[in-house]
């Protein structure tokens, strides 16, 4: 691994795409300069176990350990568990491989404990060999519920178990009291405002460089940006903010992103995405295949900067990661 900056680096991040770009983040610089502030809107409790999709999928992959086929769960894990549970009539519609199981076992009792979500994660962060310092973006219960036209759905029922086949019609973030899966939010009262886990905020005011990675601008860097404080962070920090669109050629490379997008009524491309980040945006590295929409990022008042973004190997990964860190140095002059 060779350093290619010194600098202090917070990433914004969802699930699987964030994750890729983190393990080429993290081969081009020291990962101790690097912290993730990572979605916990997908967050659920499955078979009594507290699951946190997003979490783990970056811990899995910053580990080595991460089924790349996928880009979820862990490598050649088996499902014993899971098959023996559906033997006795329970529901398994959310797959937890086995190996998966005792991470969230172990989670699950050190939150019994009395430990917050952002001890847990080091705790696993260390226990994983993993360098850089990832953070829960809240340690409070936070839902991403999403409207469709059977109602307020929990986002693990209307992901996994409908196969993000509903069309969204709205999306909000609560926290408070979690809904089972499978139970509409007007079965539940919630409380308004998750607070930021501790480091959160720091890590964006001490950053020389933020990075928004390429997720889901709606269900996986929008539940960060709700976080009370963090978008006030954001417009304030002195730091560069650089985003990768998650949207190339107007798809979604991966998730329901562009079709959500859609519904919601925003522009389904690269311009789009910068429209949503724009009060706190500087440079949005966007793909070769977008190049004609730069002069429409412009005139949002972000930097355009055109790089190969969709990450098939290792080295698109490490690429893509230095672009993007050269894209903040240009511009931080």
């Amino acid at each position: 691994m060779t350093a290619t900056t010194a600098l202090p680096i917070a990433v914004l991040c969802g699930g699987v795409g964030a994750a890729r770009f983190l393990s080429g983040l993290v081969r081009v610089v020291d990962p101790a300069r690097v912290t993730a502030i990572v979605n916990v809107g997908d967050d659920a409790v499955f078979h009594g176990l507290h699951v946190s999709p997003d979490l783990d999928t970056v811990l899995y992959t910053l580990a080595g350990m991460v089924d790349e086929t996928t880009g979820w769960g862990v490598r050649a894990d088996t499902s014993h568990v899971q098959e023996a549970l559906a033997r006795l009539g329970r529901d398994t519609w959310f797959r937890l491989g086995d190996a998966d199981l005792a991470t969230h076992i172990h989670r699950t009792a050190l939150l019994r404990e009395g430990l917050p979500l952002s001890g847990v994660t080091e705790r696993l962060r260390r226990a994983f060999g993993i360098g850089a310092t990832l953070l829960p973006a809240t340690d409070d219960t936070q839902a991403t519920m999403v409207r469709t036209d059977d109602g307020w759905l929990a986002f693990q029922d209307y992901f996994v178990r409908r196969g993000s086949r509903d069309v969204v019609r709205e999306v909000r973030f609560d926290s408070g009291t979690r809904p089972a899966p499978g139970v509409l939010a007007a079965e539940v009262r919630f409380d308004s405002g998750a607070r930021p886990a501790p480091g959160v905020l720091v890590a964006i005011a001490e950053a020389e460089v933020v990075i928004v990675a390429p997720s889901n601008p709606i269900v996986s860097i929008g539940p960060v940006l709700a976080v009370e404080g963090v978008r006030t962070a954001l417009v304030a920090t002195a730091a560069t903010i650089v985003a990768v669109s998650p949207i190339v050629g107007g798809q979604a490379l991966k998730g329901p992103a562009a079709a959500m997008l859609a519904s919601l009524g925003h522009e389904v491309s690269a311009a789009g995405v910068a429209a949503l980040y724009a009060d706190f945006l500087d440079v949005l590295v966007i793909d070769e295949q977008d190049a004609d929409l730069a002069p429409r990022v412009t005139a949002l008042g972000v930097r355009p900067v055109v790089a190969p973004t969709i990450m098939r190997d290792a080295a698109a990964k490490a690429a893509l990661a230095r672009a993007v860190l050269d894209a903040a140095r240009a511009h931080g002059g």
